[in-house]
C-alpha cells in the first residue's frame, strides 16, 4: 500500500490507514475474484473510482476493476463465479457482474465492472469514443481523467500503483489531469463537466491549469450526447456542494453550451439595487431547499429550484415608477424549464413534474397575507397534486430576504396555509377533489349520451365542488340541472 509522502506526511498517513481497513473490509470478495483472474494467466486491479473512495474512506458495494484479459475471457471467468452478469457496456470492454459475499456478520450484494485496459478519443464530429484495448495498466492509467482516479491497486498482492502523483493530489484536495488537460478534454470533453461534479461531490479544488483549459475548450462540449451530458448534471445536481460545481459550470462557459438558462440569470442590476442578483438568488434557494430534504436528494425539488426563475430575463421590465417587474415569468419560465429538460433527455415525467413546480412557485403569493378562503385553499392542493410536498419546499425556500420581519411575516403565513390545509384535509379528501356526481351520473341526470357535454358539465361540477366543498347527492343534482337549462 501507498508510503507516506514528506510533503504531506500526516494527511497521507491518514489517508493510508483508511485505505487498508477499507480494502481488508473487500477482502473476501476482491481476494477471490483476483485468485481466479490469476489462475487463469491474467492482472487485476482494484481501480479508478474505487480507489479513490477507499482512500476517502467512503467506499461502498459498487465496484471498479482493470484488467489485461478481454471482455470475452472476462465473460468466462466471472460467469461462472457471479450471481449475474451483464454485458451492456462490452463493446467499450466492460463486464457487469452482480455478487452476493458475506462480509464479516452481514451478507452484502455487490455491483462489479471489470474493464480491459484501453485507451478512447473523440474525433472532431464523433459524439461516441473509439475504444481500443491496451496491454498495460500504465497505459490504462493514463487516459484516465483526474489524477485522483489515475490509481490503481494490483490484485491479490495489493501492489498501490500511483504513477501520476494521485495520492498527493488527494491528500491536496486537488483534481489535475494525468497528462496536460488539452489532452484529457479533447479524449473526452465530458471531463470538462465531471471536474465540476468532483468539485461538487467531493469537495475539491480544481486545479488552475484545467480551469483554463475549461474556459478555452468549452465549446467542445457540444459534440457529447444529450443523455451524458444529462446523467453528468444530475450527478452534480444531487452532490453536498452543487453551488461550487454549478459556479464553475457557469465561470468557465460550460454552462453557456448545456444549461444557458442559468448564466443569464446574472441580470445587470440598476444603479439603485432595486432587484436582487436572480443568479445568486437561485443557488440560495437551491441551498435552502436541500436544507428542507427529508429523505436524501430529491431531483425533481433541486431541479425546480434551479430553474424555477429562468422566466425572469426573458420578462424584466424597467417600469415608470423606476421599479422592475418580472410579469408572468413563472409561466414562461415552465415552458423554458419544458424545453431545456426535454433537450437534455430528461423523462417526460420528470419533465412535467419540475415544469409544474416552476408554473406554481409563485401562487402562494397571489393569494397575498390574508385569511385563505376555503375554495383557495381547494384550488392550491387540487393544482399542486401530488407535487404538493415539494411546492411546500420551493416556496419556502424562495424566501431569500435579509428583511428578518418581511421573513419571519412571509414563513407565519405559510405556516397558517399549511395548518389550513391540515384542516380542510381532516374534512374532506383534497387529495382527490372529484365532482359530486360521476361522469355516469352525469349522462342520466341530463339524459345524454357520451360527447363533449359531458366534460363540460364535469368541469362545472368540479368549479362548483372547489367553491363550495362537498355537496349532497341531490343538490348536486339540482345545480347540474340548473346548469343545463341555462346552456340551453
Amino acid at each position: 500500500m501507498p508510503n507516506a509522502n514528506e510533503d504531506n506526511p500526516r494527511a497521507l498517513s491518514q489517508v493510508q490507514r483508511r485505505a487498508v481497513s477499507e480494502l481488508l473490509r473487500l477482502s473476501p470478495v476482491v481476494d477471490d475474484l483476483a485468485r481466479r483472474f490469476q489462475q487463469a494467466g491474467f492482472s487485476l486491479a482494484l481501480v479508478g473510482g474505487s480507489v479513490r473512495d477507499a482512500l476517502l474512506g467512503r467506499l461502498g458495494n459498487d465496484l471498479d476493476f482493470t484488467t489485461d484479459a478481454r471482455p470475452e475471457d472476462v465473460l468466462k471467468i466471472v460467469r461462472p463465479w457471479a450471481d449475474a452478469t451483464w454485458e451492456v457496456g462490452i463493446a467499450f470492454g466492460t463486464v457487469g457482474a452482480q455478487k452476493q459475499a458475506r462480509v464479516g456478520d452481514v451478507v452484502q450484494r455487490f455491483q462489479i465492472e471489470i474493464t480491459t485496459y484501453r485507451s478512447e478519443a473523440y474525433d472532431r464530429t464523433s459524439r461516441k469514443p473509439e475504444v481500443s484495448y491496451g496491454d498495460s495498466i500504465e497505459e490504462d492509467l493514463v487516459r484516465r481523467d483526474f489524477t485522483v482516479n489515475a490509481m490503481a491497486v494490483a490484485l491479490p498482492e495489493k501492489e498501490f500503483v500511483d504513477p501520476h502523483g494521485g495520492l498527493v493530489d488527494l491528500a491536496a484536495r486537488t483534481l489535475r489531469t494525468p497528462g496536460t488537460p488539452e489532452d484529457s478534454f479533447s479524449d473526452d470533453p465530458l471531463r470538462m463537466m465531471r471536474a465540476a461534479r468532483f468539485a461538487a461531490q467531493l469537495d475539491f479544488e480544481v486545479a488552475p491549469e484545467v480551469v483554463a483549459a475549461m474556459k478555452e475548450m468549452a465549446g467542445r462540449i457540444e459534440i457529447v450526447s444529450a443523455e451524458r451530458v444529462r446523467d453528468e448534471l444530475n450527478k452534480l445536481v444531487l452532490s453536498a456542494h452543487p453551488r461550487d460545481g454549478l459556479t464553475l459550470l457557469v465561470e468557465t462557459g460550460l454552462a453557456d453550451h448545456v444549461l444557458p438558462e442559468l448564466p443569464a440569470l446574472r441580470l445587470e442590476r440598476d444603479e439603485h439595487h432595486r432587484h436582487k442578483d436572480v443568479y445568486d438568488h437561485t443557488l440560495i434557494v437551491l441551498e435552502q431547499a436541500m436544507a428542507l430534504e427529508e429523505h436524501g436528494p430529491d431531483l425533481t425539488l433541486r431541479l425546480a429550484a434551479l430553474l424555477h426563475d429562468i422566466g425572469k430575463p426573458r420578462t424584466r421590465r424597467f417600469e415608470q415608477d423606476g421599479r422592475v417587474s418580472f410579469h408572468h415569468h413563472e409561466m414562461v419560465g415552465a415552458k423554458m424549464t419544458k424545453k431545456r429538460m426535454t433537450a437534455l433527455k430528461y423523462p417526460n415525467d420528470l419533465v412535467k413534474d419540475v415544469s409544474r413546480l416552476v408554473e406554481l412557485h409563485l401562487r402562494f403569493h397571489g393569494y397575498g397575507t390574508g385569511e385563505w378562503t376555503d375554495s383557495a385553499v381547494r384550488r392550491y392542493v387540487r393544482d399542486a397534486g401530488p407535487l404538493l410536498d415539494r411546492l411546500h419546499k420551493l416556496t419556502r425556500s424562495d424566501c431569500t430576504t435579509r428583511n428578518k420581519r418581511k421573513a419571519t411575516a412571509l414563513s407565519r403565513a405559510y405556516d397558517g396555509l399549511e395548518r389550513r390545509i391540515a384542516q380542510l384535509q381532516e374534512q374532506e379528501e383534497l387529495d382527490a377533489i372529484r365532482p359530486d356526481l360521476d361522469g355516469n351520473q352525469i349522462m342520466e341526470t341530463l339524459g345524454v349520451g357520451p360527447g363533449p357535454v359531458i366534460g363540460r358539465a364535469y368541469k362545472f361540477l368540479l368549479e362548483l365542488r372547489l367553491e363550495n366543498g362537498p355537496m349532497e347527492h341531490d343538490a348536486a343534482v339540482a345545480a347540474l340541472k340548473e346548469w343545463w337549462t341555462e346552456q340551453s
